[in-house]
This record gives structure tokens, sequence and C-alpha cells, in this order.
């Protein structure tokens, strides 16, 4: 999803971060550690927050009937440093809600290692915010 989609540039785009499954159910995406790095040679914590944040905003809008969903608070603890390869996060819902839609999302390393825990809650809106 992004440029390639007809679609104005997106951070996802910049991150190297690729959707490769979505339903209701499960949101799974890669993110190369190459250019995402802080300067210790680490995962920057912040990238892991946006990888979580695309994956869980995703799960949300996928159980809102159409509706947008759009982040209120997100949570990640960083469990372990990456320094190479690709971290995979995988999204599932935990409260899907009128007005709100809590996702769980776990990252790991290429070993399946857990690197972070992140949790992400949107707020269920009525129409696009910004638009007519």
């Amino acid at each position: 999803m992004g440029e390639a989609d007809g679609l104005p540039e997106q951070l996802n785009d910049k991150m190297g971060i690729e959707v490769l499954e979505w339903n209701a159910q499960r949101v799974v995406a890669t993110m190369p550690v190459k250019g995402n790095r802080q300067p210790y040679g680490l995962l920057h914590g912040g990238a892991n927050a946006v990888l979580a944040e695309a994956t869980g905003s995703y799960c949300a809008a996928m159980n809102t009937e159409g509706r947008p969903a759009v982040g209120l608070e997100l949570s990640c603890t960083h469990h372990r440093g990456v320094r190479e390869g690709l971290v995979t996060a995988v999204a599932t819902p935990i409260h899907i809600g009128r007005s709100t839609v809590t996702v769980e999302i776990v990252i790991t390393d290429e070993s399946g290692k857990r690197t972070c825990t992140a949790r992400l809650t949107c707020v269920v809106l009525d129409s696009v915010p910004g638009g007519s």
C-alpha cells in the first residue's frame, strides 16, 4: 500500500514496511532493520512504533465496518535489540467496540524471538478527519 497504489507518499514506504497478510483477525508485516537504526546500530524504537501503529491501524480498520479508525494511544515495550535482517509484526485485535478497537502487536526478529510488544487503541470515527 502506498504510491504504487495511487496513494500519496506514505511513511510505510519510507520505512520499507511490507504488509504480507491482512484480515480482520490478523495483520502481518515486515520491516528491514537497515535504514531504520539508531546511532548504536540497533533498530530504532521509533521504527518499532511505526511498524506497530501501521499494522495495528490496519487491523483496527478491518474491524470497523467501513468507518475510519485512527490512533488514540500506542505503548511499546522493547525487549531486545536487533542489528540486522527483518523484523515481523503480527497484529491481533483484543477489543472490538463501537467507539474503540484495541490491538496487540508482537514484533519478532528473524529467529522468532520477541523484540517488542505493543498495544494500540484506535478511536472509531464517523467520517475521515479533515474530509467533507
